[in-house]
């Protein structure tokens, strides 16, 4: 680029956005592509502007929108809208309901590439359509092309850097398990809690069965809900040591593959995570029924999008798995699950 004094500018091109701040309000009262007139020259003047840079596209150099949007189309995958790029930047926001997947290994190679800004939320949250979950931008006004070639190579090597995984159409079967509940001595408390879950994950409640503790009554239920068609089915509580306490054993009789049986996460240490063919069986600690963000909500989003979930999945989670028990929540704006 070439410096020119802005008395020497009339009939050039801007290059760049030129912005204001007036009354506390940031205005762009030039945009890039503007042709200079004799009549801008005293407004830029109040702005500060006595100068004004020319570009030479010639030089090797990208100018930030240019590299903005190549950042863009490189590195973003499904599910995700964007702003307009304006100064080098470009805001994505989720298109729907679901998980956003982000590569953090990869995202913080692109970030060690000089001049660039990719931030992001965390990966594996939960956001709702119109949610912003990252921005991305060219720090000075040009870019070297080498750095941008770098870039997509990175990205394209791990395409997609970011996109949002939607909840998928599901069916849940609830098994409420205590004899003291089947019996009527005490009121359900799990159904409408999880029927509530059930519905913002976009999934239908397929049944709820009170089987009570026997073991025998529990496998019977979750088979049942398996041949309903389910494609996850929550055992509510019956997971601490109690000997009263059948519900790990019934999924264990399921001779399913067993992923864990407690977890790194509070609350939620006593939760349990079992497969039967493409099924997730699901044991549900007490937590779940009075806390508005327990494991159920760090661990059950996740299979409802389709994903099938690994040990490590689980052991990752004790980073960030200690809830706050804030008085007033905000999950999942904060730091659980993260």
């Amino acid at each position: 680029m070439e410096k020119i004094s802005v008395d020497n500018a009339v009939g050039m091109i801007l290059c760049h956005d030129m912005t204001q701040i007036l009354d506390g309000v940031k205005t762009t009262p030039f945009r890039k592509g503007h042709i200079i007139q004799k009549e801008d020259i005293e407004h830029l003047k109040n702005m500060g502007k006595f100068h004004i840079y020319v570009w030479d596209s010639k030089k090797g150099y990208i100018h930030e929108n240019d590299g903005a949007t190549i950042m863009l189309k490189s590195s973003v995958g499904k599910n995700i809208l964007n702003t307009d790029v304006k100064e080098g930047k470009i805001d994505l926001i989720a298109e729907c309901d679901g998980i956003v997947r982000i590569k953090k290994e990869a995202l913080f190679e692109l970030n060690m590439l000089d001049n660039i800004c990719y931030s992001t939320i965390h990966g594996n949250r939960i956001v709702r359509k119109g949610d912003k979950i990252a921005g991305m931008r060219v720090i000075p006004l040009v870019i070297d092309e080498k750095t941008m070639d770098n870039f997509e190579k990175i990205a394209n090597q791990n395409y997609p850097i970011i996109e949002v995984e939607p909840f998928k159409k599901s069916k849940m079967g609830i098994v409420i398990t205590g004899n003291e509940i089947k019996t009527g001595r005490i009121k359900d408390g799990f159904e409408p809690v999880l029927r509530k879950k059930a519905n913002m994950y976009n999934s239908e409640v397929v049944d709820v069965i009170f089987s009570g503790d026997d073991t025998t009554d529990i496998v019977n239920a979750i088979k049942c809900m398996i041949e309903k068609g389910a494609n996850l089915v929550a055992v509510t509580g019956g997971m601490s040591v109690d000997p009263d306490d059948t519900t790990p054993d019934a999924i264990k009789e399921l001779k399913g593959e067993v992923i864990t049986y407690g977890t790194p996460v509070l609350p939620g240490a006593m939760f349990m995570l079992s497969y039967v063919n493409d099924v997730a069986i699901v044991g549900l600690p007490s937590c779940v029924m009075y806390k508005n963000a327990s494991i159920f909500d760090l661990v059950v989003p996740r299979l409802l999008c389709g994903e099938k979930m690994k040990k490590e999945d689980i052991a990752k989670m004790g980073y960030g798995g200690y809830c706050l028990n804030c008085e007033v929540c905000t999950f999942p704006e904060c730091s659980f699950g993260v």
